[in-house]
C-alpha cells in the first residue's frame, strides 16, 4: 500500500473527484479493519458492533467529510480513529440506556512496556474522561485518539498531528496518567 497513492486519492477526493474514492477504499480497507479489530478488542467480549460494520460505518463518515483537506495517509487513519471512537461512544450510549453498571473490564492505555491497566466501566466513561482532558489540553486528547483508539505509533502519530516525536510521547505520557487518574477515581 503507497502512502503516496494514498495521499494522492485522498486530495484528489478533496478537490472533488468522485472517482477516487473507488481506488481509496481497496488501499485502506485492511489497515482500518486493523484498527476496528484494535480497537473491538478492548471491548466487552458480547459487543454488539462487528469490526466489518465499524470499519464501513467510519468508511461512510469519512468519505462524507468534504471539506477536509487531507494531508496524507497518516491524517487520514488519525481522523478515522476519531470518528471510530464517535461510533463506539454513540453505539456505547444506546447500549448503556439498558445496560447501566454492567461488567467491569481492564484496558490497556498504551504500549505494553510502558502501558498502566485501568479499570472501566465502559467506553463512556473513557470518552468522557476525554471530554474532561479536552478542556485541558485538546492536543494531548488527538494523541490519544490515533494511539489508543487507532493503534498508530508515535511517529505515525506525529505525521498525522504534524508534531514532533517528542511532544508526541511527552503529551502520550501525560495524557495516559492523567485519563488513569480519572479513570480510577
Amino acid at each position: 500500500m503507497g502512502k503516496v497513492q494514498i495521499t494522492k486519492l485522498l486530495q484528489d477526493h478533496a478537490s472533488g473527484n468522485r472517482d477516487a474514492l473507488d481506488k481509496l477504499m481497496p488501499l485502506v480497507y485492511k489497515q482500518m479493519q486493523e484498527l476496528a479489530r484494535y480497537r473491538l478488542y478492548h471491548e466487552k467480549k458480547d459487543h454488539t458492533l462487528s469490526t466489518t460494520a465499524l470499519v464501513h460505518e467510519a468508511y461512510l463518515k469519512l468519505v462524507d467529510f468534504d471539506r477536509i483537506e487531507w494531508q496524507n495517509r497518516n491524517h487520514f487513519f488519525a481522523i478515522a480513529s476519531q470518528v471510530m471512537r464517535n461510533i463506539l461512544v454513540d453505539h456505547a450510549v444506546k447500549q448503556s440506556a439498558q445496560k447501566r453498571g454492567g461488567d467491569w473490564q481492564k484496558v490497556t492505555l498504551g504500549e505494553k512496556d510502558a502501558a498502566q491497566e485501568v479499570q472501566l466501566h465502559d467506553i463512556l466513561s473513557i470518552h468522557q474522561a476525554l471530554e474532561r482532558l479536552e478542556k485541558l489540553d485538546e492536543r494531548q486528547v488527538r494523541v490519544v485518539e490515533c494511539r489508543f483508539f487507532g493503534g498508530l505509533t508515535i511517529e505515525e502519530t506525529s505525521e498525522a498531528l504534524n508534531i514532533s516525536t517528542p511532544t508526541v510521547s511527552r503529551d502520550w505520557k501525560m495524557a495516559r496518567a492523567w485519563l488513569n487518574r480519572e479513570l480510577s477515581a
